[in-house]
């Protein structure tokens, strides 16, 4: 059963009557069918009025949801003959980005995303997607392998920010999200990017300086955390809601001002109510957009990526 929102508390109670009714109907022999089929029609209703007026903090809420697709999920979805790369050849494997070759609808390309996990032990395992400087320095890696063999490279964000720890400083964090950042830029190969869930500070843009930034409807992309601002301008996290708001954070004000290119719809409720049509929408979208990069040449693609980027704001 889907984990429901603060904001989802009416439906959840409509879902609850539901499951108590088909309890009951299992066990008596009064048929309850019309009646379950007009509280389904009635939490149908309420889930889609509920999502059409979102605000950016309920948003951010969707884009957390703990059942949303992660990285691996969508590689299992779409991505054939997956190989997962490791390491950076200098310091260790950061298993907060995973990268390999692979096929996207026949087409060969280089897949690099950040993996949350979805559960306690893979979380920890995957430093809940916050990637170290040895992270960066494994997509700038096969960022660059992918140039040499001429193979497109397509990105999935999916992180809250860079770790922030000590021992990231100690190597060189910013100077890696710098430089991934830049290995993105200097591309002579089309780039898609893919903001599935949330696109925290630099540790999104480091794998986001795409020719194409496409969005799920319901993701947010951000150079601070909605709480993170919040803190640093009314010195309390409580008022995270009204930083949202003021941060234009949603793929619809992002799409107006230039940031994105794509709002990739989701299933109603969040891509995690269904997964594989989720999925199937991504599919796609990054299909088209590798057909419509793929003619062009090297410097095309390297002039048409960084006049995006300095035509923002």
């Amino acid at each position: 059963m889907v984990a429901f929102l603060d904001f989802e508390k009416p439906i959840a109670e409509l879902q609850a009557k539901i499951v108590e009714l088909r309890e009951s109907a299992v066990a008596g022999t009064i048929d309850i069918a019309p009646e379950i089929a007009k509280l389904e029609a009635k939490s149908d209703a309420l889930l889609q009025q509920t999502y059409a007026k979102l605000t950016p903090w309920q948003k951010t809420q969707v884009a957390r949801h703990a059942e949303r697709p992660h990285f691996k999920d969508y590689v299992a979805g779409f991505v054939e003959d997956f190989l997962p790369l490791c390491g950076d050849r200098a310091f260790a494997d950061d298993k907060a980005i995973i990268g390999g070759f692979g096929r996207i609808g026949g087409r060969r390309a280089m897949v690099i995303g950040h993996e949350k996990g979805d559960d306690t032990t893979s979380r920890l395992r995957h430093n809940f997607g916050m990637a170290k400087p040895e992270g960066y320095r494994k997509a700038i890696r096969l960022m660059e392998l992918a140039d040499r063999f001429g193979l497109p490279v397509v990105t999935l964000v999916d992180t809250s920010g860079a770790f922030p720890g000590i021992q990231a400083e100690e190597r060189g964090q910013a100077e890696a999200i710098a430089r991934s950042t830049e290995a993105c830029l200097a591309l002579g190969v089309p780039m898609v990017t893919a903001v599935v869930g949330e696109g925290g500070s630099g540790g999104a843009i480091a794998l986001a300086a795409a020719n194409r930034v496409l969005m799920f409807e319901h993701a947010v992309y951000s150079v601070i955390s909605p709480e993170g601002c919040a803190s640093i301008l009314w010195r309390t996290s409580d008022r995270a809601p009204d930083a949202a708001e003021a941060m234009k954070i949603t793929a619809n004000d992002l799409l107006r001002l230039g940031v994105i290119d794509r709002i990739v719809p989701e299933p109603m409720g969040g891509a995690h109510r269904d997964r594989p049509k989720a999925i199937a929408a991504l599919a796609d979208a990054i299909g088209e957009e590798l057909d419509t990069l793929a003619p062009l040449r090297p410097e095309q693609l390297r002039t048409e990526r960084r006049e995006k980027f300095l035509r923002i704001g």
